[in-house]
């Protein structure tokens, strides 16, 4: 081969080189605009953790597994926690006399917008039954706070006024149990219980309560143990109405267990685990286990519904929500306690547009997301069960094109 060929072959394979680079760029780069330009024109409230939110609790106090979150009219953030009943004995030493540090602190907490706590109480006290597993809260807009239960004989709700003044129980604890069975034996699978999902007193493990300002009703999304909606006169406590899945009677014959491939369920698997009320006057309920989100209007007529990561088992994928505050609540807000993340919903279509978080311990990951809500300025909190024990802060951003499908940990751009 002359020093020519040689040189040419050189010059050609190089070129062929350059050009493979180039193509494989120009490949990377005409992708990324391709997927831009599949989200094009569609925007999406954007959030980003804040690390320093709350304030440490006083007292060496901790938090226990926290169940449930709302945020009241004075834009107030309060929760509720299972405190010392799921900390180890290692994280309540200063309770149990064997150290200096920790102890669980009250399980119902109020804090303001800085992450001051401002109010504590909450535990058993005098003419009512405290729940064996607290679960869900909500401030109506008398300023009253609504607790339940999902313990073994939780089969009540409490009412309180801010200040943990004890105001009305609607149901009897122990009265969702199996048949020939002393109140509050009632562990177990639902064959066999009395009571039941067509109770018009008692309940079967409430999961969360709303209040319609409107009617003055509460809807009781009803729950671990019952699978139903039930609505209730909110000053009474007289059980107005009830249903099922796609409105039907509901039926609490054990279910198969959950297969994404199978029909649709006709009734809620356990847990139902939210019922919120949207401006428009739609009642969205999650059939967590199910992994579906259910529309009803509030007379309990079946609108629509719409399934989430339907290949979740386990504890499924459907666990809270929260409106957007802008007039026509544009956005749902859903936590997904299993692949720990909050999903960011368009509310006509029911289309996930985007989501954000990621599992693990650090600010903005997540371990058992289990409710969410939000402030008047678009702020998102969330708690988290099992062993995540904590409740976070996201801070609104304002709305910005939709680029990814996961956001990931939404770490503040400034810090």
């Amino acid at each position: 081969m002359t020093h020519f060929n040689r040189k040419r072959d050189l010059f050609v394979g190089a070129s062929v080189v350059a050009l493979m680079v180039t193509l494989g760029i120009g490949q990377a780069v005409f992708e990324k605009i391709a997927a831009a330009q599949g989200r094009s024109g569609v925007q999406a409230p954007k959030f980003e953790v804040d690390p320093l939110w709350p304030k440490p609790l006083p007292n060496h106090w901790i938090l226990g597994s926290a169940i449930g979150v709302w945020v009241d009219a004075d834009d107030h953030i309060w929760i509720i926690h299972r405190s010392s009943a799921t900390l180890g004995n290692n994280e309540k030493p200063l309770e149990l006399k064997t150290g200096e540090c920790c102890a669980g602190a009250p399980p119902v907490l109020e804090f303001d917008q800085a992450g001051n706590l401002l109010r504590h109480w909450g535990g058993p006290g005098q003419g009512y039954e405290w729940p064996d597993s607290n679960h869900g809260i909500f401030i109506d807009y008398k300023g009253n706070v609504w607790v339940g239960g999902n313990g073994g004989p939780d089969s009540h709700i409490l009412k309180f006024t801010k200040d943990g003044k004890f105001l009305m129980q609607v149901g009897k604890k122990g009265a969702r149990r199996k048949a020939g069975a002393a109140a509050g034996t009632n562990e177990g699978d639902q064959a066999g219980f009395v009571g039941g999902s067509n109770d018009e007193v008692s309940f079967g493990r409430v999961a969360k309560i709303f209040v319609d300002q409107k009617e003055n009703e509460a809807y009781i999304s009803d729950g671990y143990l019952n699978k139903r909606v039930a609505v209730l006169d909110a000053d009474s406590g007289k059980m107005k109405r009830w249903w099922g899945a796609y409105g039907n009677k509901p039926d609490d014959t054990p279910l198969p267990a959950y297969d994404p491939a199978a029909p649709p369920a006709q009734q809620f698997r356990n847990p139902v685990h939210c019922a919120d009320l949207s401006v428009d006057r739609l009642l969205y309920v999650c059939d967590r286990v199910g992994d579906r989100l259910q529309v009803f209007t509030p007379e309990g007529k079946f609108v629509r519904e719409a399934f989430y990561e339907k290949d979740t088992k386990n504890a499924g994928s459907v666990w809270d929500i929260a409106f957007s505050k802008d007039a026509q609540q544009k956005y749902i807000f859903m936590a997904d306690g299993v692949n720990e993340k909050v999903k960011v919903i368009d509310r006509q279509t029911l289309q996930e547009l985007t989501t954000f978080g990621d599992g693990g311990r650090q600010p903005g990951q997540f371990y058992g997301v289990h409710s969410i809500a939000i402030d008047s300025k678009g702020n998102l909190y969330t708690t988290e069960t099992y062993e995540g024990k904590r409740v976070q802060k996201f801070v609104y951003r304002g709305l910005a094109a939709v680029t990814k499908e996961n956001q990931g940990t939404v770490w503040p751009a400034s810090r």
